[in-house]
């Protein structure tokens, strides 16, 4: 690894599995100090041995106060990464009042108080980079049968330009990494219980251009150099990670 986040503490969400794991090795690998969070405690202890540059902490996301208590133990960080995220299924007229509340609590709304959390400390030093993760549904493209999903990651894409544009003159970037079809725990999950999964993941992998399904450690790669250095200059952007699908 050539330690390019060497010195850097961060935190970050959805640790447990998928994307939000395999960015939370990543960043460890390149030297930073993770505070790796997750709701569910058994998946996060699957990561405690990794590495050493790895702390794990239980943290709702959707919980304001134990977001502040986690921000109190953590105390000032240089980068924030939001990932963690709920996928809902179905169109407008399949979509209920709980449903979409849930959408936007878990999608839009944790990352509006993880970063309001966050950020005075991030001001106060003079820098900072909040990394959110969005979706190429709903913020560059319409997807099918993912009504409230897609509504809250063109939130997402909203609420990051806004953050970019407020606080670009403090040493804040902000930026949104767009996944495509994503091989992870949750789809799997979704396909499975579909009436027929077979067939299903047949059609995920033939609307891929790339001719496969996307890995977490392919979108971890972008994470790792927007929360870098090397992208000093970068803020208020949409980062494409979609295998060609919306070319």
């Amino acid at each position: 690894m050539t330690q390019r986040l060497a010195g850097k503490i961060i935190v970050a969400t959805a640790s447990g599995q998928g994307i939000g794991r395999a960015t939370a090795l990543a960043f460890a690998r390149e030297g930073a100090t993770v505070w790796a969070t997750d709701i569910n405690e058994a998946s996060l202890k699957t990561l405690a041995g990794e590495s050493p540059n790895i702390r794990t902490r239980v943290l709702d996301v959707c919980d304001d106060g134990a977001i502040q208590a986690l921000t109190k133990e953590v105390g000032t960080i240089d980068v924030l990464f939001n990932c963690a995220g709920y996928v809902a299924g179905g169109s407008i007229l399949e979509t209920s009042d709980a449903e979409w509340d849930k959408s936007f609590d878990i999608n839009v709304k944790s990352m509006f108080h993880m970063i309001k959390a966050f950020l005075p400390g991030m001001i106060a030093k003079g820098n900072g980079t909040v990394i959110n993760i969005s979706s190429v549904a709903g913020a560059v493209t319409g997807v099918g049968n993912r009504f409230a999903y897609s509504a809250t990651k063109a939130a997402v894409m909203g609420l990051t330009k806004a953050l970019a544009r407020d606080h670009v003159n403090q040493g804040i970037r902000a930026v949104a990494v767009c996944p495509g079809t994503i091989h992870s725990p949750s789809l799997a999950d979704r396909i499975n219980a579909s009436p027929d999964p077979k067939k299903t993941w047949a059609e995920f992998n033939a609307r891929q251009p790339m001719g496969r399904l996307g890995t977490p450690e392919d979108v971890a790669g972008a994470c790792v150099y927007l929360a870098s250095d090397e992208a000093a200059f970068v803020t208020g952007s949409i980062h494409l990670v979609d295998g060609g699908w919306t070319m």
